[in-house]
């Protein structure tokens, strides 16, 4: 009988506010950040994130998290503009570390089970 690994690994991430201060429209500052491990998003205490940015960042998140191959743009591509035209920041995503995680804690869908039978 074949042991079923139930394992799988997630890079954390740092989103950090890189750019030119002077030219910020928004209510960005230059060294800003948030990071993510898995599905949990964590703020410094007292800083404040625009909804605006975060909802530009947050389809791409999952896809940084993922194993990626070294020539996939997903893989080299770190900036990401602010969505605010007229604004200069940059969000810079970085890979920090590796965290594990179970897919048995993580759904109730069973291992095997793809949905596309």
């Amino acid at each position: 009988m074949t042991e079923i690994y139930d394992e799988f690994k997630l890079w954390d991430l740092r989103i950090e506010v890189v750019g030119d201060q002077d030219h910020m429209v928004c209510d960005h500052k230059v060294g800003d950040y948030f990071e993510l491990s898995g599905e949990n998003l964590r703020f410094p205490d007292g800083q404040s994130f625009s909804i605006y940015s975060l909802a530009a960042l947050l389809p791409l998140l999952p896809a940084k998290q993922r194993m990626t191959d070294m020539n996939d743009w997903m893989t080299t591509d770190t900036e990401v503009a602010c969505p605010d035209p007229y604004c200069a920041a940059r969000f810079r995503i970085i890979r920090t570390g590796k965290s594990s995680f179970r897919h048995s804690e993580t759904t109730v869908v069973p291992l095997g089970q793809t949905g596309n039978e």
